[in-house]
């Protein structure tokens, strides 16, 4: 009987390792969007965002001066994309962290060679909770450059 619940527990560890994927996932989607509403729901009540030189914002009302005003001017401008990968995560319960490569895609504009475009890399830290069966950002960090730049020779 004891294996039947050690497999049980394992395939629990898998959902959850797959639901967190979704969100976070879905996080990037909706800033892409620029759904700002939608995104800032995926964060619990006392949510933390620190994202770059915008520096700690902690709870909806913080989150949403964060997301709809100064986010949304800079999306605005870059007119890109973002896009996660690499996914290390642990999951302990109802508790979970992790770290990703985030990167965004920006448009700089048309030269007479065709439009030209950078990539920023950056990682996201995380830590997600579940909240009423739903995981849920805890705290998402967004830190660039990253790597610091690093001597090839």
């Amino acid at each position: 009987m004891a294996r039947l619940e050690d497999l049980e527990k394992r395939i629990k560890v898998f959902e959850d390792l797959e639901e967190i994927k979704k969100l976070h996932r879905h996080y990037v989607f909706l800033l892409n969007a620029h759904q700002w509403d939608e995104m800032i729901a995926l964060f619990t009540e006392d949510g933390i965002a620190d994202i770059g030189h915008h520096g700690l914002h902690k709870g909806k009302r913080e989150l949403s001066e964060l997301f709809k005003v100064k986010i949304a001017k800079i999306n605005e401008k870059w007119n890109g994309g973002h896009f996660v990968t690499q996914p290390i995560i642990s999951v302990d319960g109802d508790k979970a962290w992790g770290y990703w490569a985030l990167y965004i895609f920006v448009f700089n504009g048309d030269t007479p060679n065709g439009p030209s475009y950078t990539w920023i890399q950056g990682r996201h830290d995380s830590e997600y909770v579940k909240v009423d069966g739903k995981w849920k950002f805890k705290y998402i960090k967004y830190t660039r450059p990253w790597p610091e730049q690093a001597k090839l020779f």
